[in-house]
């Protein structure tokens, strides 16, 4: 992908104001997304999810082949997915920690395959500073830390050299441990914090205010109560004045939820999609792309609708 290309593919309705929130005043919500060059994503926006690795929760072990995950990455840049997002390392409960060597086997030979033909921005999902400069340096855009920058001190100073974009998600301890460690005593109070301190560290190092995204961490460190009490909250979130990201697809509260069969797990997905989407969140980061463009398509224009004068 050419550094001076407006990526404007596809064109969903911009949420130019959002509904009027229980936490007080809501800021607008950003309409754009700046990336290195002239890369500009429309928001809000579908970031499609390209696991390649052997053991994560929904589709542990599909793309592990290049050739496979190639073509899964195109088809979803087809369906609409603005951003693809690829990961080496699963971050499902109890999964144990990638050396950074076999996280880049997985994750290198898909970027170096995809920087040709595809025409979005790459994203890559890692915890390591070391993982982060070598995909930055093959071309991808965005660093997507689930860690919130707490596992590799040198992260944020790492996105902010190769002018990257950065995904701040929120998390407790970490995959292996962040069960046991979902309680809090103001949950929405101490994951805004959190995210706000983490993103004043970037800052800090150097990575650009327009260049930031939060993420509330939907299923890290958090029970199926905490899932629903965060997106009924995201307003708060969204007060922080980045854009916000928010991971649903196929989660275990969405199964429990609406039930385990594939079309009951695309429905409630893309349900709780659509409630972020309305709540203020910028992107949302799915297994089901073509179906989720839709449904944020209806969200994103109810949530417009919410903010004018019924004539």
């Amino acid at each position: 992908m050419a550094a001076t290309t407006v990526h404007k593919k596809p064109t969903l309705l911009s949420l130019e104001a959002t509904p009027s929130s229980p936490h007080g005043p809501r800021r607008q919500q950003p309409r754009l997304l700046y990336l290195k060059g002239r890369t500009v994503i429309r928001l809000p926006a579908v970031m499609g999810i390209l696991n390649v690795t052997p053991d994560s929760f929904s589709d542990g072990g599909r793309y592990l082949d290049p050739s496979k995950a190639v073509d899964h990455a195109i088809k979803m840049e087809a369906e609409g997915a603005s951003i693809i997002d690829i990961g080496g390392e699963s971050t499902r409960p109890g999964a144990a920690e990638v050396p950074a060597d076999e996280e880049l086997r997985r994750i290198l030979p898909v970027i170096r395959a995809l920087q040709p033909k595809l025409g979005c921005p790459i994203s890559v999902d890692t915890r390591k500073a070391s993982v982060a400069e070598a995909v930055l340096a093959e071309g991808a855009s965005i660093i997507n830390d689930v860690s919130g920058l707490s596992f590799d001190p040198a992260m944020a100073r790492t996105v902010a050299r190769f002018d990257a974009g950065l995904v701040i998600m929120h998390m407790r301890g970490t995959p292996a441990t962040m069960a046991r460690m979902a309680r809090y005593r103001d949950l929405i109070g101490e994951v805004k914090n959190a995210l706000a301190h983490a993103s004043e560290r970037a800052l800090e190092a150097g990575v650009k205010r327009s260049r930031i995204i939060l993420d509330p961490g939907i299923g890290f460190a958090k029970t199926l109560g905490h899932n629903l009490k965060l997106l009924v909250a995201l307003p708060s979130i969204v007060e922080l004045g980045y854009p916000v990201l928010v991971g649903v697809s196929r989660k275990s509260f969405v199964r429990t939820l609406s039930g385990a069969s594939p079309e009951q797990l695309l429905m409630g997905s893309a349900a709780a999609a659509a409630i972020a989407i309305f709540n203020g969140a910028s992107i949302v980061r799915v297994h089901d792309v073509a179906p989720t463009v839709a449904t944020i398509k209806m969200a994103a224009a109810l949530a417009k609708a919410a903010t004018r004068r019924i004539r």
